[in-house]
C-alpha cells in the first residue's frame, strides 16, 4: 500500500478481512463510485466492484493462500481470469516461481509468457550452496547449523549485515514421544501428532497445529505409564534457542503465526528488521517471500526436507517455489549474497 500510495497518491482503496466493518465498507464504496484508481488488497480484494476495470495483477500467482478453504470456496487467480475475461480487462499473473498450469498455459501459448532475466540494477542472483547434514554429522557436528552456514552468520555479523534463517515448521519439537512404548502424543479430534511448544505459558504445552487442541507435555506416558519421554524435531522455537546460544551478541527474533498473533505484531517485527535493530530473523514462510531487505546477505535453509516430504502431490512444486523465493531475499543491496540450503 505504501509503495502504491507512494505513486499514484490519495484515489488508492485498501480491502482486506483484517478491516473493521466501517472501514471495509467506506472502501468498498469509494472503489464502486469510481473515486480510486487503484485497489490493494488480499484474495477477497478480487471481487472489489471496480467500474470501469483494466487490469488485475495478481503478485506472488502461485501462492496457496489465493485458494479459500472455507465457503464460499474459490481461487482467487481463476476469479481474476474469469473476471477480467467478462469486463474486458487484462491481467497479470506474476511470480518467479509460477505454478505449473499458469507456466504450462504460458508454454503453449495460451497466456502471453514475459520474463524478467535479470535482477534490478543487473545484480547477480546470490550462489546457493547445498549442505548434506549427513555429511556434517560424520564430521562430528551435532548442531542444527551446518559449519557453512555457522561461518557465513558470524561473518556477516562481523560485518553488521543480516541474516535469515527459514524453517517451514514452528512450535520447538514437532512430536513428542515414549521412548519405551513408542507412543506418540496425537490430537484426539484429528489424530495428527501434537507440536510442542516450549515458550507456551504455564510452560509445557502440546498444540495441534490443525485444530488449535492444547494440553500439557506428559511427564509419564500415558499408554504404557513409562518416563522416557523425548521430543523429535525442530521447530522455529528451537532454532531461536540455538541461535541465540550461538551467536550470543546477535539480537534474535521470530516470526511464525505464534508471535504474530497480535494486532500490528507483523508490521513491528519487520520494521526492526528494516531499522537493522534485528541481526538474524527465523521464520516460517511469512519471511520466505516478497520482503525487500537490502542489508541480508545471509539466508538459511534450516530444513529443505521439512515440506517435501508432506503427504501433498504438490509437495516438491511448494518445497521448490519456498526455497528459491526465500533464496531471492539474498543479495539485494550493494553486498553479495549467499544462500546455504541444509538438507
Amino acid at each position: 500500500v505504501a509503495a502504491v500510495s507512494a505513486r499514484f497518491g490519495q484515489r488508492v482503496a485498501v480491502l482486506h478481512s483484517a478491516l473493521g466493518a466501517g472501514r471495509r465498507k467506506e472502501e468498498w464504496a469509494r472503489a464502486l463510485s469510481g473515486e480510486v484508481d487503484v485497489v490493494v488488497g488480499a484474495r477477497s480484494a478480487v471481487f472489489a466492484p471496480v467500474p470501469r476495470l483494466g487490469l488485475i495483477v495478481v503478485d506472488e500467482e502461485h501462492d496457496s493462500s489465493y485458494k479459500q478453504d472455507e465457503s464460499p470456496r474459490y481461487s482467487a487467480r481463476d476469479v481474476a481470469i474469469e473476471r477480467a475475461r467478462i469486463s474486458g480487462a487484462t491481467v497479470v499473473l506474476g511470480s518467479a516461481t509460477p505454478c505449473l498450469e499458469s507456466y504450462a498455459c504460458a508454454a503453449d501459448g495460451r497466456y502471453s509468457l514475459v520474463t524478467m532475466p535479470e535482477r534490478v540494477s543487473s545484480r547477480p542472483l546470490p550462489p546457493v550452496r547445498v549442505v548434506d547434514m549427513r555429511a556434517e554429522l560424520r564430521a562430528g557436528n551435532r548442531s542444527v547449523f551446518s559449519r557453512l552456514l555457522r561461518e557465513k552468520v558470524s561473518g556477516g555479523l562481523a560485518l553488521g549485515r543480516q541474516s535469515l534463517l527459514f524453517l517451514n515448521r514452528r512450535g520447538f519439537s514437532t512430536f513428542v514421544l515414549c521412548r519405551d512404548c513408542g507412543y506418540v502424543c496425537a490430537c484426539p479430534s484429528c489424530d495428527v501428532s501434537l507440536t510442542y511448544h516450549a515458550r507456551s505459558v504455564p510452560g509445557q504445552e502440546m498444540v495441534c497445529h490443525y485444530c488449535g487442541h492444547v494440553e500439557p507435555a506428559p511427564n509419564i506416558c500415558p499408554d504404557c505409564g513409562g518416563t522416557r519421554i523425548k521430543f523429535f524435531g525442530v521447530g522455529t522455537e528451537r532454532i531461536e534457542e540455538e541461535v541465540r546460544a550461538a551467536f550470543p551478541g546477535a539480537s534474535v527474533a521470530r516470526m511464525d503465526v505464534d508471535t504474530t498473533r497480535r494486532r500490528g505484531a507483523h508490521a513491528q517485527i519487520l520494521g526492526a528488521f528494516r531499522d537493522r535493530r534485528i541481526d538474524v530473523l527465523i521464520g516460517t514462510q511469512m519471511i520466505a517471500k516478497g520482503l525487500d531487505f537490502p542489508n541480508v546477505t545471509t539466508v538459511g535453509v534450516i530444513s529443505a526436507d521439512t515440506s517435501m516430504n508432506l503427504p501433498d502431490f504438490r509437495a516438491a512444486e511448494r518445497t521448490f517455489q519456498l526455497i528459491s523465493q526465500v533464496a531471492g531475499r539474498a543479495g539485494r543491496g550493494d553486498d553479495p549474497g549467499c544462500v546455504v540450503v541444509q538438507t
